[in-house]
């Protein structure tokens, strides 16, 4: 068994000193829990923004990294944040990045998807490709927020091997009900565990947290409330291989007809 803890924060609340401070103190009690890794929501050290300048942000080694370094080390656990990141000659990049117990990168993703409805296509440069890390035995795949709306995203990290999906968002309230219902069906869909770390609060409440997580037969089996808090979510490798097996839905595609049928779109 694996556990990891989602960290619900109130994203930007107070400053990134408050926001740090209680990233260490979340990350201490996530790793007197057992947990070997925590995860942190969108940006949740500014508050996510769809709009940014184009000289904002850091590379991956810049300072909110080596603060989440700090943070890992201090508390032996890995840490996946999330940065705007800095690209020569490019508009930044919504990025997450992990760190192991020591401070190492383990994995970089970029938002590939894009919130389109607040012009975040507009400030922000696409990411490209996908990132796996493993922790504790299992291995993990990146998404973040509206990435979530995308299936076929979460159908490649399957077919890359991961057996757990971590997704920092900036969900608002209004669609709360689409966030529990699809972290349930790309659990159901893939056979493979979805853990989505929400923000909570913000300007005019706009985040009610609702962070949760999902086995791969889609029950939610952790669930957060609406404040700040720490959720400790319990994986377990063997539970991903019996359900594939019983209901063996990944073996049983048809990628010969999909690319097919593709090609005549």
């Amino acid at each position: 068994m694996t556990r990891i803890a989602l960290a619900q924060v109130a994203g930007g609340r107070g400053g990134p000193a408050r926001v740090l401070d209680a990233a260490g103190r979340m990350a201490g009690e996530a790793a007197a829990a057992g947990a070997s890794l925590i995860c942190f929501p969108e940006q949740f050290v500014t508050g996510w923004s769809p709009t940014v300048s184009p000289a904002a942000g850091e590379p991956v080694d810049g300072p909110l990294a080596a603060a989440f370094r700090d943070v890992a080390q201090k508390n032996d656990i890995a840490v996946a944040g999330s940065i705007v990141e800095t690209v020569p000659g490019r508009l930044p990049r919504n990025t997450v990045v992990v760190l192991d117990a020591g401070g190492e990168l383990l994995a970089a993703y970029a938002k590939i998807h894009l919130f389109s409805p607040d012009g975040e296509d507009d400030n922000y440069a696409a990411g490209d490709r996908i990132a796996t890390f493993t922790v504790g035995g299992m291995t993990f795949g990146l998404a973040v927020c509206y990435d979530l709306r995308f299936p076929e995203l979460f159908r490649i990290y399957a077919l890359a091997g991961a057996e757990c999906m971590l997704v920092p968002a900036a969900w608002p309230c209004s669609r709360l009900s689409h966030w529990e219902t699809l972290l349930s069906a790309r659990a159901i869909e893939n056979r493979y565990y979805v853990a989505g770390i929400n923000t909570a609060g913000g300007p005019g409440g706009i985040y009610c947290g609702r962070s949760l997580g999902a086995d791969p037969d889609g029950t939610v089996i952790a669930r957060c409330g609406a404040g700040e808090e720490v959720l400790i979510m319990e994986l377990d490798p063997g539970a991903v291989r019996e359900a594939r097996i019983r209901l063996p839905s990944l073996s049983d595609r048809r990628s010969d007809l999909y690319h097919r049928l593709l090609s005549k779109l």
